[in-house]
């Protein structure tokens, strides 16, 4: 076989089919050589791609065959695609956002999470943050962009209120990216306040908001709003309500409720009459496609989920990251017993943290704090199944808590939680889990609490440059990987 533009690119230093000739080259003659400089010119603009070529200008030999068992790995990823059969699996990458702002002396043994407190010229640096991440998505071929809603948090985990508000102004700042609802707190709403808005940002924004409820965590927030969160059948009786009625008005011309906690309209005379209906001014003119989270995936709720067509969202930070195959499979089953038949992962986004880097090793190192300190703050809130009461309490003393034993980033990323490695791996990692689960279509990949503005950027276009078009660029016929129009050729 020989390379139609050969001349550009000479068999002994090609990258592509990591010939061994290269890295005996680099290191017996540096860099001087103009063949090398010509192989600097042709390298693929990737994230790997783009490291070789600053090690090569750099002289920094020893790092080269490293880089270069990154592309073959990457190379093997595509070829393992190749083989697949039948249709696209994955086909949509999201990011979750809950709105932290950037924060040091993280981890078990950083400044305790009831001990921060920002100042609002710090908090309100998250709307510019999420701007930033938006226009990085949109620009980069995400999907969906989900945001959380949040209150009163002065220790800058997550500070945005208002999901709908922020989602209308990041749809002016992009051009297809979607905003989720990841999620609005329904409890803390009137469910007609809350209607209204979705349905005016669904007009405003051309229907790129998706709509999202949830219970809420935090007593904080919940029991302020006069809600409540600790008695949690009452909490649950009052969400489904409020679901039912929103439901309703989204659905029809016009209509009634009468309930346990709201009677709709009220029952009062209006313009010489009694009312009896209401039309909700305005209704979405899109379709409304309905999320929630799923933690504790009881029955009940699965079941409610289902007789509404509302999907689900698994992981991305509130619950243990990662595919939890006993809810997939318990959520297959509630819809089911609604009489629709879905496969396994069908109707489902699974969540993800990640953290790439060229070894496995080195990216458990660089996310070890941000484990931490997300664990720091979900844990007291009762949301990590794991954890039992002494742990929880020992995480608050940052003295005792680095030697208690606590969860580690190593064990989150060896059960596959909490991705973690080069884009190779992470490929692999995911082709396996769509093979699990062969419905399943979209998946999150998001930065926990404590991660910068700056490392966010950088990871999430490094995924996207590497790792999406493992799934994205796949013929919808056959599943097969699409070759890079930049590669070489290879001709008879």
């Amino acid at each position: 076989m020989a390379r139609a533009n050969s001349r550009i690119f000479p068999r002994s230093t090609c990258i592509v089919t990591g010939s061994p000739f290269l890295p005996m080259m680099l290191l017996s003659t540096g860099i001087a050589s103009p063949c090398l400089a010509r192989v600097r010119d042709r390298l693929d603009d990737t994230r790997i791609g783009s490291g070789l070529r600053n090690e090569l200008s750099s002289g920094d030999r020893a790092a080269v065959p490293r880089r270069l068992a990154e592309l073959r790995g990457t190379d093997r990823a595509r070829a393992a695609d190749r083989e697949r059969k039948g249709p696209d699996m994955i086909t949509r990458f999201d990011s979750l956002y809950a709105g932290h702002v950037d924060m040091d002396d993280i981890g078990y043994g950083g400044t305790a999470v009831n001990s921060r407190v920002f100042p609002n010229e710090h908090l309100v640096t998250t709307f510019a943050k999420a701007r930033n991440l938006a226009r990085l998505l949109d620009r980069c071929g995400y999907d969906t962009f989900w945001l959380a809603e949040h209150h009163f948090q002065r220790e800058g985990y997550e500070c945005i209120p208002n999901v709908l508000l922020l989602a209308l102004d990041l749809a002016h700042q992009t051009q297809r990216l979607k905003m989720g609802c990841g999620f609005n707190i329904t409890p803390m709403w009137h469910p007609l306040r809350l209607a209204e808005d979705f349905a005016s940002v669904d007009v405003l924004t051309g229907g790129r908001v998706r709509f999202g409820v949830g219970r809420g965590y935090h007593t904080r927030e919940v029991d302020t709003f006069g809600s409540p969160l600790l008695d949690q059948v009452a909490n649950r009786e009052l969400f489904e309500e409020q679901v039912e009625i929103i439901f309703k008005a989204f659905n029809n011309a016009a209509f009634s409720h009468e309930g346990k906690h709201y009677t709709i309209p009220a029952r009062v005379p209006y313009r010489g009459y009694d009312l009896k209906d209401l039309t909700l001014v305005p209704r979405p003119v899109h379709p409304v496609e309905c999320w929630q989270p799923i933690q504790s995936a009881t029955p009940r709720g699965l079941d409610f989920m289902a007789k509404h067509g509302i999907k689900g969202l698994i992981g991305g930070g509130v619950a243990e990251g990662g595919a939890m195959r006993g809810v997939i499979e318990a959520y297959r089953d509630a819809n089911r017993r609604a009489g629709r038949e879905t496969e396994l992962g069908e109707g489902l986004c699974i969540g993800f943290h990640f953290q790439l880097a060229a070894t496995k090793e080195e990216a458990v190192k660089a996310a070890a704090g941000y484990f931490e300190e997300n664990l720091k703050m979900f844990g007291p809130l009762r949301l990590v199944r794991s954890l039992s009461p002494e742990q929880i309490d020992v995480m608050a003393d940052p003295k005792k808590a680095p030697y208690a034993g606590l969860p580690t980033i190593e064990e989150a990323a060896d059960r596959g939680a909490y991705l973690c490695g080069p884009p190779a791996q992470i490929i692999d990692t995911l082709m396996r889990l769509e093979k699990e689960y062969p419905g399943l279509e979209r998946v999150s990949v998001s930065h926990p609490m404590g991660a910068s503005e700056s490392l966010m950027l950088e990871q999430l276009e490094w995924f996207a440059t590497e790792v999406m078009p493992a799934f994205t660029r796949r013929s919808r016929s056959t599943g097969a990987w699409a070759r890079d129009p930049s590669l070489p050729i290879e001709t008879d």
